[in-house]
């Protein structure tokens, strides 16, 4: 196996910190971003803010001149409700800066090493919500937005020996969904009658969809989104 070297934001809790856990067991090196500390982070831990672009540009840069890179997952995100007829438009311009902004920087960044190499992973974690959710239109609109990177960075990059794609997860049992989303709730239970499995998902699962798209074996797979959600991307039903 070849050893690799993956930029994770979003690292230190849920899904990314999951995933960092599976490669570097795998024997990768990851280097994560997160705002928290996490002494048993299982790689480099850096701190970055991300809510300002020009500081994170920077960061993110001078990691790259730190380190060669081979692919990035963006996994950092941010979700405020909101129903239709009380959107605050400066909600929905958080969301778009910290859901698009990062996931543009890391990949300008890291790209002349990807180049150079002939060879890149990139793998943006979108969401279920991109198929209609009430109350989640500005955090759609986000990921929609980076679904619709992943696509055309896909067919910039196709010869280049770089793939592109996203992991959309449903209801996942993270410390963002429950903010939301508490144990017990209305919107929990919303939630899991539009899922058939009837359950959450378990960050470690949506790790393993990640990590596969990350290795040598998912080379032919580009442009796309794989939605990881108990089945809640195929149809609508009732508990």
């Amino acid at each position: 196996m070849t050893k690799r070297t993956f930029l994770i934001t979003g690292a230190s809790k849920g899904i990314g910190r999951a995933l960092s856990q599976r490669l570097t067991d795998s024997g990768h090196h990851v280097v994560g971003i997160a705002r928290g500390q996490d002494p048993g982070f299982p790689g480099t831990l850096v701190s970055i803010d991300l809510d300002d672009s020009a500081m994170s540009a920077a960061a993110f840069a001078e990691l790259a001149r730190c380190h060669s890179f081979d692919g990035v997952v963006n996994n950092v995100g941010l979700a405020r409700l909101h129903r239709i007829g009380e959107i605050e438009l400066r909600d929905v311009e958080d969301m778009l800066r910290i859901n698009v902004h990062p996931t543009i920087q890391t990949v300008q960044a890291i790209l002349p090493s990807l180049q150079a190499k002939g060879w890149g992973r990139i793998v943006n974690v979108t969401s279920l919500v991109t198929t209609g959710i009430p109350l989640r239109s500005g955090y759609a609109a986000a990921k929609a937005a980076v679904n619709s990177l992943t696509r055309t960075w896909a067919m910039e990059l196709a010869e280049m020996g770089i793939t592109v794609n996203a992991v959309a997860p449903g209801p996942v049992e993270t410390e963002m969904f429950r903010r939301n989303t508490p144990a017990g709730s209305e919107a929990e239970g919303r939630f899991l009658s539009m899922i058939p499995m009837r359950r959450l998902g378990k960050p470690e699962e949506v790790a393993a969809a990640i990590a596969f798209l990350l290795s040598d074996e998912a080379a032919f797979i580009t442009g796309q989104t794989l939605f990881v959600d108990g089945g809640g991307s195929i149809g609508r039903t009732t508990a």
